[in-house]
């Protein structure tokens, strides 16, 4: 349905956003299979020990909470990317005429860039469960970080369809790096240089997101108080 409604623009221009007919349905499809890989809803694991005082086992034990849940959310992804990836994008191989990379340097572009995405979407994922050291509810947060990585990711649809202004809003977030950025390299939207400047934002965001992360996890750690002491 969505590649339906998508590829009814272009009844009327046969490019938007330096998207062709047959990005956008290879778009459709990729981004099927990047959803459970990226991991882009739902996980509330760490909120939840917060929540319960769990946090303080994590705390107690000789492993960095932080890289811990990179390293355990990378196998995760490597999971979903072999049994909830890759089955959908061969499916609409077989209906549709699906765009891909050209060369083998730029499948491992879109190899690297989908590792940063990942790592890049649990870095959000672990700043916003840390509200729950501050807020009796934290998923109130967790609802409005979905909303927010949802439409700015390029996950409804690809962030050149945006209105200008909507598109500049987006790229000063790390969401697109999350979705948007895999995409357009595996369809050639972004190539040479541009492949290069495209991982280099996604590194920074993750390096962004990660310092973030361990600051307002090291606050909270030094407020957390449980039953017992």
């Amino acid at each position: 349905m969505r590649g339906s409604v998508l590829l009814a623009l272009f009844q009327q221009r046969s490019e938007i956003g330096g998207y062709g007919a047959g990005d956008t349905i290879t778009y459709v499809w990729l981004t099927q299979g990047l959803l459970a890989t990226i991991g882009l809803w739902g996980w509330k694991e760490l909120g939840e020990r917060i929540r319960s005082g769990d946090i303080v086992i994590d705390l107690s034990r000789p492993l960095d909470v932080q890289l811990g849940g990179l390293a355990f959310d990378l196998g995760r992804a490597w999971y979903h990317a072999l049994f909830r990836g890759i089955p959908p994008v061969l499916v609409g191989a077989l209906v549709f005429d699906l765009s891909g990379p050209p060369s083998l340097l730029a499948w491992s572009a879109f190899l690297l860039s989908v590792a940063l995405a990942v790592s890049v979407s649990f870095a959000f994922r672990f700043a916003y469960n840390l509200s729950a050291f501050w807020l009796a509810d934290y998923r109130g947060m967790a609802a409005l970080a979905m909303i927010a990585a949802t439409l700015f990711s390029g996950f409804l649809a690809p962030v050149g369809f945006f209105p200008r202004w909507l598109a500049v809003i987006a790229y000063a977030t790390p969401f697109p790096a999350m979705i948007q950025t895999p995409i357009d390299i595996f369809v050639g939207k972004a190539s040479g240089a541009a492949v290069a400047g495209a991982l280099a934002a996604q590194a920074a965001w993750l390096a962004l997101l990660l310092l973030a992360g361990r600051a307002l996890f090291a606050a909270g750690a030094r407020r957390l108080v449980v039953q017992g002491g």
